[in-house]
């Protein structure tokens, strides 16, 4: 047999470990990495930005309960596969990244694209390393693979100078027997009994008690204990934004309507994979009660006890084996409020039918003639026409959003019945990741042989205008692997609430900007384009149409109804461009946070 080459026997560690796909983007000298992998089977996935990519690998991670595989070039390829790195970090994603870097000869000397990879990443991951010498190579790829996946997931590094990978092994060399570099699955731990007990005598005398889904739960694959738990002990929940659909969003138990209300009356609180940081404000007042107790269920024990977490309350172990436990300890126990302290459901019930109504309100308004679509609007005839092709109980439709309104608005928007069908911006708030995690679902749960009877899953894509500029060209990645995504854009002109609610407003702000005598206001303040603008109504949708797919430019509903209906139906990649209201003069931010910044210029709502 000829010797193997370091691209070969990294491609062959790769394949041996289980790997089925990776992301990247090559060059040299990791193109011959990528060809060997092709030859073994493995399928590999050319983005368009190492961003991108990386993005995409770390989401196959939680979609698969596997690491997700990134190979890039050294120097700027791993620059912006950082971008990925820190997201998958942020998120507790199992994410592998291999980089090619200069030859072990010139480090130094200023090689081409010479970066000092390992120095600088091994404070972003768990584990990075570069392999001396091609005996090294299986056992660092196959460590860092471990080390991504087991306890609490997050990134690793593996470099790769040029010289190991184009150079061969000796006649003497040995590859390994795939059944000695196979990783098996993390091993998995129960929770401390003592405190299992505890945490369900806790849940037993609370008088407001609420479980806390996130996606820590989701990634455990926890939702048929879940589910059990909350039918057994009728407790209400609260799923996280990509926590939604372990237990279904239409089940009556749900508080998601009453989410301020939930956190507000609550007593005892379950947090099932979930971390008490901004998306949960901490778990401090004034959005919590101050008295409440939290009850952490975590595979890391340097979560418990963060913020308003108490050490003594923690659990620590796999969710899935802990919600087994507290079934056990709570038996046949059912939570049965008693007035007038048990007034909890009430409480929620009531919050919950206030903010419906509006929301409802809100999605039936009808366009008025020659006005954009509002968000509301446009999202309940998207739900309405996709619900009508795929019914939400069959689970055929995974959700992709990023943008601060396309993101926040939707989470309401579309419910879930299943875990893991839901993919947004997570814990780091990223923008950017949408087509990546896009083509990283169709991979998941698509390009898997299918059981009998399952239907392929349509990947549809709900992004700002902003949030898509990030990775549009990614477009031509989908078209050229035949991934056939349905992309709506919100285009509002800009960022968060862009700058202008007409054409002719947002030409006289331009003329305004590109006029040699600048007007100014009293104040002596530009009047010129602000800092959250875009070009107005931008034909993002010709991106489709230019590789081969489909493209809608929206105004009515009329328009987007039937291009939902297409781009549902199609089998090429389709970018509906929907024209919405800009909402000028709102404040910018994140509704979660409750706190905005008042645009200059612009009146405070």
């Amino acid at each position: 047999m000829t010797p193997p080459t370091g691209a070969k026997l990294i491609a062959r560690t790769l394949r041996d470990l289980g790997v089925t796909v990776v992301f990247g983007i090559v060059g040299i000298p990791v193109v011959e990495i990528a060809e060997e992998a092709i030859n073994l089977g493995i399928r590999f996935i050319a983005f368009r930005n190492e961003q991108a990519c990386s993005y995409a690998a770390s989401i196959y991670g939680y979609m698969t309960g596997r690491p997700g595989v990134c190979l890039v070039v050294g120097g700027p390829g791993v620059l912006h596969a950082l971008a990925g790195i820190g997201n998958a970090s942020a998120n507790n994603l199992p994410l592998l990244v291999l980089a090619g870097s200069a030859e072990t000869s010139l480090v130094t000397k200023g090689a081409f694209q010479e970066l000092d990879a390992v120095s600088f990443l091994t404070p972003h991951t768990k584990f990075a390393v570069r392999p001396p010498s091609l005996e090294f190579v299986t056992g660092a790829v196959q460590n860092a693979y471990r080390t991504c996946w087991y306890g609490r997931p997050g990134s690793t590094f593996v470099d790769l100078p040029a010289d190991l990978i184009q150079s061969k092994a000796g006649a003497e060399f040995q590859l390994p027997k795939p059944e000695n570099v196979l990783v098996s699955p993390p091993p998995k731990a129960s929770g401390d009994p003592a405190h299992i007990l505890k945490a369900a005598q806790m849940l037993r005398t609370a008088k407001s008690p609420l479980v806390i889904i996130g996606k820590g739960a989701a990634y455990a694959r926890a939702e048929a204990k879940i589910n059990q738990l909350v039918e057994q002990s009728q407790i209400p929940f609260l799923p996280t934004p990509m926590g939604k659909g372990v237990v279904p969003d239409s089940h009556p138990l749900n508080a998601s309507s009453a989410r301020s209300a939930a956190l507000k009356n609550a007593d005892v609180v379950l947090v099932l994979g979930a971390r008490l940081n901004w998306i949960l404000h901490f778990g401090e007042a004034p959005k919590w009660s101050p008295s409440a107790k939290i009850i952490q269920v975590d595979i890391c024990a340097e979560e418990i006890g963060r913020n308003a977490g108490t050490a003594e309350l923690g659990i620590i172990g796999d969710i899935d084996l802990v919600v087994g436990q507290l079934l056990t300890s709570l038996s046949s126990w059912k939570y049965t409020p008693s007035p007038p302290e048990g007034r909890f459901p009430a409480i929620l019930a009531e919050s919950a039918k206030k903010n419906e109504d509006k929301a409802k309100k809100a999605e039936l308004l009808p366009t008025p003639r020659n006005s954009p679509l509002s968000y509301q609007r446009a999202y309940h005839i998207i739900k309405s026409a996709l619900n009508s092709l795929s019914p939400i109980e069959e689970g055929n439709i995974v959700y992709v959003s990023e943008g601060a309104n396309t993101m926040d608005i939707s989470r309401s928007a579309f419910p879930l019945h299943h875990p893991r069908q839901r993919l947004d911006a997570g814990t780091y708030a990223t923008m950017g990741v949408g087509l990546g995690y896009t083509i990283a679902a169709h991979e998941a749960y698509n390009t898997v042989p299918l059981s009998a009877g399952t239907k392929p899953k349509k990947i549809v894509a709900l992004e700002g205008d902003s949030a898509f500029g990030f990775s549009a060209m990614e477009i031509e990645t989908m078209a050229r692997y035949r991934i056939p995504a349905l992309i709506f854009v919100m285009n509002n002109s800009g960022i968060y609430h862009g700058d202008s609610s007409s054409e002719s407003a947002w030409r006289e702000l331009q003329n305004q900007t590109a006029a040699s005598d600048t007007k100014v206001d009293g104040n002596g303040r530009n009047k010129g384009l602000r800092s959250t603008s875009l070009l107005y109504e931008t034909r993002y949708e010709m991106l489709a149409s230019m590789c081969g797919g489909k493209g809608y430019f929206v105004r009515t509903e009329e328009e987007l109804e039937r291009a939902t209906r297409e781009g549902f139906q199609s089998d090429v990649v389709t970018v509906v461009n929907v024209v919405v209201e800009p909402g000028i003069g709102k404040e910018i931010g994140f509704a979660w946070q409750n706190q905005g910044v008042k645009k200059e210029g612009q009146a405070k709502l």
